[in-house]
């Protein structure tokens, strides 16, 4: 069954069931390390039910059949008549699999397919039995026929229906369900129409929250004796109900209970207690009415902390303050020219409102990068369960905040980094023993904002890497002559795992050894403007770090002068500025190269792109060379390199324009941007301009 995905129904329950499948992942893994924590059984068990609840309201019958299987297999497990075992929780991330991939063909409109049958009966054999292997089902707790303090596992599902409907929260063990209150035998034999003092407490507790009732009124003085003894036992009576909820509500506004059915044979009922005279409430009543009611008016009414926002309404609202931040640019610029106090101070004041308007509306477009952190539990724990690895992943810095769109364009790599150190890093549980390890190895993953950037950290106590054995591989590959690779030092062997077709296994496996994971990494944080290093000890472990910036909507750059024009560089990947001595210059291999504390930095002429890229008529300027010229230290992926400009002209914040049909597609620049002076500035693509460039420039 397809159905209508723009439909304000179906889209609500796709963004609440997404983000209760994105907890079910973390909440999962940590049960199979708690098995016996009852919170955690309690909360997986709400999340399959809320989401088989709304399948079912939408007549989704596949999703809602593998929901309402995991869903009774938690039920015994809360229950402790199941235990948690590996082959138990192999099966519940397969159905959550199965259900993600229900919920990505309803985002795409497509007809839900049944979960595969292996599945659904490996579920039903660990409901039977607690085991795949058809083993002896666990003993069935003893129940006494009508009730007790049991109640039916259908009338369990009836209890949570109608509490979700009301409220959502945890049913207390201690509600009995009234069903099964009037199919109990006790009650057939005396009160079949009424309910208990507790089970009155918790629909109070359900209307006004926990304890601010007034409680269950005293019987008026004058009602009839059935009533006065309704009111001094446990029980009170349906029209006694309906009356004290018209007291607390409003004539007919109460909630409606829905009546259960009676036994046909009943042998009396219960006289109905007498109306108040109109206008008169019961003393009792009206105190438990206003206890309830005093709280509500303390607090007032509380709206909804959140609204739901398209990200296309927060990309134009950020374009918007783009805009704007180029018109304080431009004033900022045009004040420097006119000498007037009282312009200066106006432009001031706006350049503070901008900048806090700025910050605002960028913070509507973060997120937390638990969003990517998420998945790595489960990613980390089927590593290990494929490679028969014991490995503990501890995550810090969760709550971090950076831009939606780097969030996303960060899963990638990050991938790509925790599948190396589980498989390149940690060690087997044997080798780790031999070595005086723990058998259980530790993989960090964590995340922190350093001023206007986010460092990522992924660290792990493996064996670390030998940099004699990564020169060896470089050689051995072809990647690399023996005289340089003998040259690198320990921290450029290191950097070797960059680059393409580099890779230390022997033999290619579904998790790595084809060499394309690490050079995927260094590509996409370059594409960021942000920097990968790599630190290794043998023995000890590794840990890599990556920097990037909080966001790409605002860049901020540095802007340099080339042959007449300006161009902005990505401040992110600025290391240094230095004046170009050409006493400190030297040729390494055909290349030209400056010597920067004892080090050999390749230099590159930025004057020689420009005349490789263009026509003059585009690029224009043709201003003669200057004698003094700057070199602009960049980090390029972990490699520092020096561009020769012209001039250094300062910093500017400025917001990324596409560029026009005659310059866009061409390699070295990334896009354009309106200056202070309302002139236009190209923004230099720094990697693939050395990528297309280097040799020539």
């Amino acid at each position: 069954m397809s159905i209508d995905t723009d439909d304000d129904i179906v889209q609500d329950f796709l963004v609440e069931s997404r983000e209760i499948l994105e907890t079910l992942g973390g909440q999962l893994v940590e049960l199979e390390q708690r098995g016996d924590d009852a919170d955690l059984l309690n909360a997986v068990f709400r999340g399959f039910h809320t989401i088989k609840g709304g399948a079912g309201f939408l007549g989704l019958s596949p999703l809602v059949d593998v929901c309402h299987r995991t869903e009774d297999l938690f039920n015994l497990l809360r229950n402790g008549e199941r235990q948690v075992t590996p082959e138990l929780m192999d099966q519940v991330l397969q159905a959550l699999d199965v259900v993600n991939g229900h919920f990505d063909a309803l985002e795409r409109g497509k007809q839900l397919e049944q979960a595969p049958e292996g599945l659904l009966r490996a579920l039903e054999e660990l409901i039977e039995h607690g085991s795949l292997q058809g083993g002896t089902s666990a003993p069935e707790p003893t129940r006494k026929p009508g009730g007790g303090d049991d109640i039916s596992d259908d009338e369990f599902d009836a209890l949570l229906d109608a509490l979700d409907n009301e409220q959502k929260q945890k049913p207390s063990s201690s509600v009995q369900a009234t069903e099964s209150e009037e199919r109990s035998p006790e009650t057939d034999s005396s009160d079949s129409g009424d309910m208990s003092e507790e089970e009155f407490d918790a629909i109070l507790d359900q209307l006004h929250g926990k304890g601010r009732h007034g409680g269950v009124p005293e019987a008026k003085v004058g009602a009839p004796k059935a009533a006065r003894e309704a009111a001094n036992g446990d029980d009170i009576s349906d029209d006694e109900f309906e009356s004290l909820l018209d007291e607390l509500h409003g004539k007919g506004k109460g909630p409606v209970k829905t009546p259960a059915a009676k036994p046909a044979s009943s042998s009396r009922e219960t006289p109905p207690a007498e109306a108040p005279p109109a206008g008169k409430t019961p003393p009792a009543a009206a105190a438990g009415a206003s206890s309830a009611a005093e709280p509500a008016r303390a607090e007032g009414p509380r709206g909804e902390a959140t609204v739901r926002v398209d990200t296309a309404k927060l990309d134009d609202i950020m374009n918007l303050v783009g805009e704007l931040v180029l018109v304080r640019n431009r004033l900022s610029t045009l004040r420097g020219q006119q000498e007037d106090e009282q312009l200066g101070k106006a432009v001031g004041d706006l350049e503070l409102v901008t900048a806090d308007l700025q910050s605002a509306v960028m913070k509507t477009r973060m997120q937390p990068i638990k969003k990517v952190f998420g998945r790595f539990p489960r990613l980390v724990r089927d590593l290990a369960r494929s490679l028969g690895k014991e490995i503990e992943l501890e995550m810090r810095g969760e709550d971090t905040d950076l831009d939606k769109n780097l969030v996303e364009a960060l899963a990638d790599p990050l991938i790509h980094l925790v599948r190396n150190s589980c498989d390149h890093g940690v060690e087997l549980p044997d080798v780790r023993e031999r070595a005086g390890k723990p058998r259980q190895g530790k993989l960090l993953l964590s995340a922190a904002q350093e001023g206007d950037h986010i460092l990522l950290i992924i660290s792990d106590d493996g064996g670390g890497m030998d940099p004699d054995v990564l020169r060896n591989k470089v050689v051995e590959k072809g990647i690399m002559d023996r005289e340089s690779a003998d040259r690198l030092d320990d921290s450029d062997c290191y950097n070797l795992i960059f680059m393409p077709g580099f890779s230390t296994k022997d033999q290619i496996s579904d998790v790595s050894g084809r060499g394309v994971g690490m050079d995927v990494v260094k590509t996409k944080i370059s594409q960021l403007n942000g920097t990968v290093s790599i630190d290794s000890e043998l023995g000890v472990g590794t840990t890599l770090r990556i920097k990037v910036p909080l966001t790409l909507a605002i860049l901020p750059t540095l802007m340099v002068r080339i042959d007449g024009r300006k161009f902005a560089m990505p401040m992110s990947v600025v290391s240094e500025i230095f004046e170009l001595d050409p006493k400190r210059m030297k040729t390494v291999d055909g290349r030209r190269v400056v010597m920067v504390r004892n080090k050999a930095m390749p230099l590159f002429h930025l004057r020689r792109w420009i005349s490789e890229i263009g026509n003059v008529s585009v690029i224009g300027g043709g201003a003669a060379q200057s004698d003094e010229q700057q070199v602009v230290s960049v980090v390029l992926g972990n490699q520092p390199l020096g561009l020769v400009v012209d001039e250094v002209l300062g910093l500017e914040e400025v917001v990324i324009k596409p560029l026009g049909a005659m310059l866009h597609g061409l390699p070295g620049l990334a896009g354009s941007t309106i200056t202070g002076d309302g002139r236009i500035a190209l923004i230099i693509d720094i990697p693939s301009l050395v990528k297309a460039f280097g040799t020539s420039m």
